[in-house]
């Protein structure tokens, strides 16, 4: 599957639970039901979820291949409750936007 495809089927999965697939500046998003974003795709094909750091989710996101935390201005200044999960490591993605959704925004 593209991540595109992946991505339409994390928001899918948690359509249930009130996530809406949405747009954030130029980017697919994943809104809960308050319409706040709490994953998003990035054009690379890589996933971003705001798990809040020091948690075992962050943590564990963190430990995935190619994962590191959102530096969206690519100069160094990242958004620790942020982190960007590939494309390689999709299967991880309904869990983690789950966990992302469950934090408090």
């Amino acid at each position: 599957m593209s991540a595109e495809e992946d991505f339409k089927r994390v928001g899918d999965e948690l359509a249930d639970l009130g996530v809406r697939i949405s747009r954030m500046m130029g980017s697919p998003a994943l809104k809960d039901q308050a319409g706040k974003v709490f994953a998003s795709l990035q054009r690379d094909g890589a996933m971003v979820f705001r798990l809040v750091r020091d948690t075992p989710e962050h943590a564990a996101a963190l430990q995935l291949a190619g994962a590191s935390l959102f530096d969206p201005s690519g100069q160094g200044r990242v958004m620790k409750d942020w982190v960007v999960v590939p494309h390689s490591s999709a299967e991880t993605w309904t869990d983690l936007a789950e966990a992302a959704l469950s934090r408090p925004r």
